[in-house]
């Protein structure tokens, strides 16, 4: 059994821990690697290297930081398919949503490339008669993040090349569903010639989240995951004094105005509904058909949905591949079932499709927007639709979504959409986008129970997260300088 060993000061090692979570291809339910669940040990000595790389590497200049991120992108690119297609194992994406994702992980690596204008301060001269003032920024020193099974690549780069670029040191808590692709990225890592201890990556499960969050030599921590869970982090994290930015759950709403055009409404909405298997904390979760849009939306994104190829990641011409376990799998179904029992219909998909952990594309018609099902995050492909009579009452039912993730429209006024620009309240706004995702060089925002912190990843956001800013006001009297 093939055994993901942690990445601590530049090498490989294999953990002593003795239990071990399955790896498992989610298309065929087949284990083919295991990962050690690490804890306090593991963690010790992955933030013992990053604690002992620091000195050295926060007095690295900028310009000489950066040279290693341009590598690494050369590298990424140059191992686009493997990457893709290891994503596609672990995870079960299609190779092509696989591909999709390190194309937005490469991104990242971009943006944090542009590190020695990013992380510049400010300064104004004569605060006061003869006094300077000057704000610098400065890395804060080991910082860490905990990353999600659904972007195994793309997700630890919203954090890892802003993170060191800025002069940090980094330790990574990757999913132990999918360690492997990060393990290929940091092979890669290690191919750029980077100080040993700049980045690290160690296995676990809750021991080693807990190890992270109660280790004093960790400054920051970055979070991706449930909502519950965010809430542990951010609170464990911050009692211990850290900084902690963390992602939570979501419940998307696409709201269909009658004068959208029906042809591009429903091919963008199914891929947002349906792509990744719905696992996308962007992904569209309710529809709200509005006024006369309710018939021939409904009937179209039925047909959509039912029209989908469901299959093996890799195999062509799939267009969903399965969810990530068969735990998900019945928890799914079960909701489906669910939302039957509280009276909306089924009609599209319901059912498990084909072998693995897979779920038929499924759309459930008449959802009351007050139900549990409306609240929960199923995160899986079922999509929802809700009717209102406006664009007031679409509005007013993604107001009462616990979640502020993310949200669109399509219409063709443009007064309806600086409307719901203006008050739809989500930090992830689609003006007929359907996946209202950010690029690398704006923040990943979110609103609500959707996001706990501040600053969010990527960007200046990012930028901002891993650095502590240094105020500094000096004066240099005339009659001193002659005394020497």
């Amino acid at each position: 059994m093939n055994r993901i060993p942690d990445y601590i000061a530049g090498e490989w090692r294999t953990a002593n821990a003795g239990e071990a979570a399955a790896v498992i291809d989610p298309a065929t339910g087949e284990t083919f690697a295991e990962t050690p669940m690490g804890g306090a040990a593991e963690v010790a000595a992955a933030v013992d290297a990053a604690a002992a790389a620091f000195p050295e590497w926060r007095r690295t200049p900028p310009q000489d930081r950066i040279q290693y991120l341009f590598r690494l992108k050369r590298l990424m690119e140059e191992h686009y398919d493997d990457i893709a297609r290891c994503i596609t194992r672990e995870n079960g994406k299609t190779f092509a949503e696989a591909r999709a994702e390190l194309q937005r992980a490469v991104e990242n690596v971009e943006v944090a490339c542009g590190i020695p204008t990013l992380m510049q301060g400010y300064n104004l001269e004569d605060v006061a008669r003869g006094i300077d003032e000057i704000m610098i920024r400065q890395p804060l020193g080991v910082v860490a993040a905990i990353t999600p099974f659904n972007f195994p690549a793309m997700v630890p780069m919203w954090f890892l090349p802003y993170a060191i670029a800025c002069g940090n040191t980094f330790v990574l808590k990757p999913s132990e569903r999918v360690p492997m692709a990060m393990r290929m990225i940091c092979e890669l890592i290690g191919q750029t010639g980077i100080p040993k201890g700049v980045v690290n990556m160690v296995n676990g499960g809750k021991a080693a989240v807990d190890a992270l969050l109660d280790h004093p030599a960790v400054r920051a921590i970055s979070f991706v995951g449930s909502t519950p869970v965010a809430r542990y982090i951010y609170s464990r994290g911050s009692a211990n004094g850290k900084r902690v930015q963390c992602q939570g759950g979501a419940k998307n709403h696409a709201v269909i105005m009658p004068d959208a055009d029906l042809e591009t409404t429903t091919r963008i909405v199914t891929d947002s509904a349906f792509g990744c298997a719905g696992q996308r904390c962007l992904a569209v979760s309710v529809a709200v058909t509005v006024g006369d849009a309710r018939t021939q939306f409904r009937d179209a994104l039925a047909g959509a949905a039912a029209s989908l190829k469901v299959g093996p990641g890799l195999q062509e011409g799939v267009q969903m591949g399965p969810v990530i376990s068969r735990q998900s799998q019945e928890r799914i179904e079960g909701l489906i079932a669910k939302g039957a029992r509280e009276g909306a219909k089924v009609i599209a998909g319901g059912a498990a499709g084909g072998g693995g952990y897979f779920v038929s594309p499924t759309v459930l018609d008449g959802v009351d927007p007050k139900s549990a099902l409306s609240e929960t995050e199923i995160f899986g492909p079922v999509l929802s639709l809700v009717h209102a009579e406006s664009v007031d009452e679409a509005i007013d039912i993604l107001s009462g979504s616990a979640y502020g993730n993310a949200a669109s429209i399509f219409t063709a006024s443009g007064a309806t959409a600086r409307k719901f620009r203006y008050e739809a309240p989500a930090g992830n706004i689609g003006v007929n986008i359907g996946i209202a995702a950010p690029m690398a060089y704006f923040p990943f925002s979110g609103w609500k129970d959707s996001f706990l912190g501040v600053l969010h990843g990527q960007g200046r956001d990012g930028v901002e997260f891993y650095t502590d800013k240094k105020v500094v006001i000096e004066r240099w009297p005339r009659e001193w300088s002659r005394k020497f």
